[in-house]
């Protein structure tokens, strides 16, 4: 019996169910999300539809509350509740998200943002001249080493009074996003400053047709990028390095420094023929170390030795001499931004109507080098 009274009054609701949802859908979602839009739209709305929507979302608000016990607010949600209770009567009343004593806690925090920006004073000038703080930012990012007195002193000579306070100030500006300075100095300052006088050494290590290694070992300046001296061979030891050591320095006029790894090739008589060297070992998985010639052996592999299939070691000298030579001679070094052999005192000038520009083959063709020629 009970069943029956139950479905019997589903059936006379359903109609007024479905007219409801039909007639407050829009309730459910409001019609844009801007709260500037939404206002606009209510306003050409009537006065029923309004109160309807109003207890509508009101007890949505009410179910919300028992899920959500502290509902998470921006701040342009605050500052608009605030401006909202201040246009209702009775705010306590409808305020339902929030207890009325957060809402003045909210206005009391507006009270003070507001004041504050309204009694800090005007930004003024800087007293120094704008010349003045770009030498600042310059030397302070210049001269990582250099502290505020010392820039007081350089601008002094430039002919700018500035005080170690002002400087400090533009220091911390220009060098606010740097790492931390270190206690020594880098790699690369250190090779900056002794390039003319370091060597570095490393082995390639690649295979012939029958996919058997073969290790060529490079000597190279890294002042000039220069390849002072390779070797091939197919066990390398100890005594082989040595005997290239050797080679390369035939009247013993070797560098004040060398760059190596850590290789177990690098052995008592390879440190018996560089005994009035300074050896340079790279530390462990640092390959920055020895940037110059890490650099060097990626240009072979991809310019030479990606290219063609070694068939002996003679095969192998021959294509890496080539190479060198062209290295050498005529390929541009990018990262010391020259050439290595320039043409004559006169290639400023402009170029004669009966020159002309050949390029010569090297390595078969896979490279060449452009020459101007009568």
């Amino acid at each position: 019996m009970l069943r029956r009274c139950v479905k019997l009054l589903a059936r006379c609701l359903r109609p007024a169910i479905y007219y409801l949802n039909k007639r407050y859908q829009q309730w459910t979602k409001p019609d844009s999300e801007s709260f500037v839009v939404g206002t606009v739209v209510d306003a050409t709305r009537s006065k029923r539809d309004l109160i309807a929507e109003n207890a509508f979302l009101r007890q949505q608000l009410i179910v919300l509350k028992r899920q959500t016990p502290r509902p998470s607010l921006t701040p342009q949600d605050r500052g608009l509740l605030v401006f909202l209770a201040s246009k209702v009567r009775g705010w306590k009343d409808a305020l339902l998200v929030v207890k009325p004593d957060t809402l003045k806690k909210w206005h009391r925090e507006g009270f003070r943002i507001y004041w504050r920006r309204k009694s800090k004073g005007k930004a003024r000038k800087p007293r120094i001249s704008p010349e003045a703080i770009a030498l600042i930012q310059q030397m302070a990012l210049e001269n990582r080493t250099w502290g505020a007195k010392r820039i007081r002193d350089e601008l002094r000579k430039l002919g700018h009074q500035v005080s170690k306070r002002t400087v400090r100030k533009y220091m911390k500006q220009a060098r606010r996003d740097l790492p931390p300075r270190q206690a020594g100095q880098t790699w690369a300052t250190f090779l900056k400053n002794h390039a003319s006088e370091i060597w570095a050494c490393d082995f390639v290590q690649t295979y012939d047709l029958f996919f058997r290694t073969i290790f060529v070992f490079f000597i190279i300046e890294l002042g000039t990028r220069r390849v002072v001296h390779f070797g091939i061979t197919r066990a390398p030891s100890d005594v082989w390095v040595a005997q290239q050591w050797r080679t390369a320095t035939p009247f013993e006029e070797g560098p004040r420094f060398l760059i190596r790894d850590n290789d177990k090739k690098f052995g008592a008589h390879f440190a018996c023929v560089t005994d009035n060297i300074d050896i340079l070992k790279t530390p462990v998985r640092a390959p920055k170390a020895n940037a110059v010639c890490e650099r060097f052996i990626g240009s072979v592999r991809r310019e030479c030795l990606d290219h063609v299939i070694i068939l002996n070691e003679r095969h192998l000298h021959r294509l890496v001499r080539e190479y060198v030579a062209y290295f050498n001679h005529a390929r541009p070094h990018q990262g010391i931004d020259r050439i290595p052999d320039p043409p004559a005192a006169n290639h400023t000038r402009m170029p004669r109507a009966d020159q002309r520009v050949i390029a010569v083959p090297v390595l078969g063709g896979l490279h060449h080098d452009y020459r101007r020629v009568a």
